[in-house]
């Protein structure tokens, strides 16, 4: 099969893509409005870009409508927001939070996801999430650069929450224990349970 993705829909461009650039981590998103509403959002085109400084890049696409969503509006009004990684136990709660609400509502008190207050960063944290980034906003970049139908989210981590319960003996974290899903294509997610090693050549 060959795809000529100048003759492909931007609906079919995207299944493409989503169905085979897999597993996405998912970026589970606190962020607050500028009237102090809480939302929660997931993005599966998410990464992390640097270690100096210790950055994440979370792209957030606009609505059907060619509507910011909340997280962009958010992060551009306050520059600050919580990156979670979402392990399996909370895969449920974070499949609810992505229904979509009117910007006075907040996802966390819709969905009954239980928060907890952040340490250097005004958006509260998802309780019970095995890693969390309290990050603030380093720089916003719509793409493409004439008519943007995505932006950029570049989230410098100032803090990260780690529950001990997904580290091993020495400390470092264990894949299985921290137990992450990834995004597949259409309904489909994956599980960081089934994993080998490979030593790097030298």
């Amino acid at each position: 099969m060959l795809l000529d993705f100048a003759n492909l829909t931007p609906l079919d461009r995207y299944r493409w893509l989503a169905a085979t650039v897999t597993p996405r981590p998912i970026a589970w998103v606190s962020s607050l409005s500028g009237e102090g509403v809480a939302n929660l959002a997931p993005f599966s085109f998410f990464q992390v870009i640097s270690d100096e400084p210790a950055t994440l890049m979370v792209n957030v696409g606009t609505r059907d409508d060619g509507a910011l969503k909340d997280t962009l509006r958010n992060a551009q009004e306050t520059g600050e927001l919580v990156i979670h990684l979402v392990s399996f136990a909370q895969v449920e709660a974070m499949n609810a939070s992505a229904a979509i609400l009117p910007r006075s509502s907040s996802e966390f008190e819709h969905c009954a996801i239980a928060s907890i207050p952040s340490t250097r960063v005004a958006p509260p944290r998802v309780a019970g999430a095995a890693v969390a980034f309290e990050c603030r906003v380093a720089e916003i970049i719509g793409y493409p650069q004439q008519q943007p139908n995505h932006h950029l989210i570049f989230a410098e981590v100032l803090l990260a929450h780690v529950d001990d319960g997904v580290l091993n003996e020495k400390g470092r974290i264990d894949p299985h224990r921290l137990d992450l899903v990834g995004r597949l294509g259409g309904t489909a997610y994956s599980r960081t349970r089934d994993t080998f090693d490979l030593q790097r050549p030298s």
